[in-house]
């Protein structure tokens, strides 16, 4: 059940966390054309750190992979407003959480872009996940911001 940000319910608090803004080399429909479509990782896939990331799958509307010690994620894409945002949900996570991306023109040939996560953390869990949750956003963004939108 969504809440407002900031709104608690049953001992959980949606809890919003957002990335810098990210500068992007490449127009905002290339890259809102990659990320739309998921299956457009497989140019990716080898510079997912092994180490970091274990069973990495994927089609054109979800993704998936192992993180220790978080375990299974499963995200899928859930809204896309052409050309400016990409909407995940939470399928299969410890944690149930919503993540978008956000891509916007800059010129004709550079974007700039954000991601945005909000979670519903228990109360309990809240300060132990903070850190853990935007640092992990903001290296979401660093990354989608350094991919070949060609």
């Amino acid at each position: 059940m969504p809440l407002p940000s900031g709104g608690v319910r049953g001992g959980f608090t949606m809890t919003k966390f957002e990335s810098s803004i990210k500068q992007v080399p490449y127009a905002q429909e290339a890259v809102y054309r990659n990320l739309s479509d998921l299956s457009n990782l497989e140019r990716v896939r080898d510079r997912v750190p092994e180490d970091k990331v274990k069973d990495f799958t994927f089609d054109s509307d979800s993704v998936s992979v192992s993180v220790p010690p978080v375990g299974k994620i499963t995200l899928r894409i859930c809204e896309r407003e052409e050309p400016k945002c990409v909407k995940f949900e939470s399928v299969d996570s410890p944690l149930p959480f919503n993540l978008w991306i956000q891509v916007l023109p800059v010129t004709d040939t550079t974007s700039k872009m954000k991601v945005t996560v909000k979670a519903d953390i228990p109360i309990m869990l809240k300060g132990m996940v903070s850190g853990p949750l935007e640092d992990g956003v903001e290296k979401i963004a660093d990354a989608l911001a350094m991919i070949p939108y060609v």
